[in-house]
């Protein structure tokens, strides 16, 4: 069994699978530097976490079951700015890096390499640096250098990261099979706006019909995490 050092960062785990979020715990109770405090499966509850324990690190996946991760780093980076967040998806890092440090993250994982990375890539959060894999990182920092914005301008080789924030959540929703209303719910907007961002998604992606809306969305869900 693993000493835990007197100053080891204290985790939050975040995630709306509780295999998961287990497995990860183990990897991270491994670690004297690292240690668990919790693990949850939503927004509300890792907010209440953070609000009543000292939490230096938490792991979000993107996908939760009431809101987004992404919504929830833009909360903690408003009401705890001392906490820093480490992305842990299945959703591919090269649409979703960039968006997710805009929002505050310093780091993104994918889950089929948290095994290898998970504990690497929460040293270097903690320790202030930003992680990413090689490849994106290499491209963020070269669009950077050649004196452009590092976001990906709307075209049609690259049209997911045109979708504003909530209309890339309501692209994932209609991917889980959420009606409207189920998704107005969700996201606590009325139905007229979540009609509104569909417009909008279907207008950016080029989509005629809703079938075609679909269709999109089941693709990008088709790993949902």
């Amino acid at each position: 069994m693993t000493l835990q050092d007197a100053t080891a960062a204290r985790v939050l785990i975040v995630d709306d699978h509780p295999i998961l979020r287990h497995g990860i715990a183990q990897l991270i109770a491994r670690e004297g530097d690292l240690t668990v405090c919790a693990d949850v499966g939503t927004v509300d509850e890792a907010l209440a976490v953070v609000a009543t324990q000292a939490i230096d690190l938490v792991v979000v996946d993107l996908s939760l079951e009431d809101q987004s991760g992404l919504d929830l780093i833009k909360r903690l980076r408003t009401a705890h700015p001392h906490v820093k967040c480490l992305v842990l998806s299945m959703h591919d890092e090269r649409l979703y890096a960039e968006r997710v440090l805009r929002a505050g993250a310093r780091g993104y994982v994918m889950k089929q390499e948290a095994t290898r990375k998970i504990v690497t890539a929460l040293r270097a959060v903690r320790a202030g640096r930003i992680y990413l894999g090689e490849e994106i990182a290499s491209d963020l920092l070269a669009r950077l250098a050649s004196g452009g914005s590092a976001a990906v301008a709307e075209n049609e080789q690259a049209p997911l990261p045109a979708l504003t924030d909530r209309e890339l959540e309501v692209l994932r929703l209609i991917g889980r099979g959420m009606k409207t209303g189920e998704i107005a719910e969700t996201l606590s907007r009325s139905v007229h706006t979540v009609e509104a961002h569909r417009a909008n998604i279907k207008r950016k992606l080029g989509l005629k019909s809703g079938a075609e809306l679909a269709k999109a969305a089941f693709e990008l869900a088709g790993g949902p995490g």
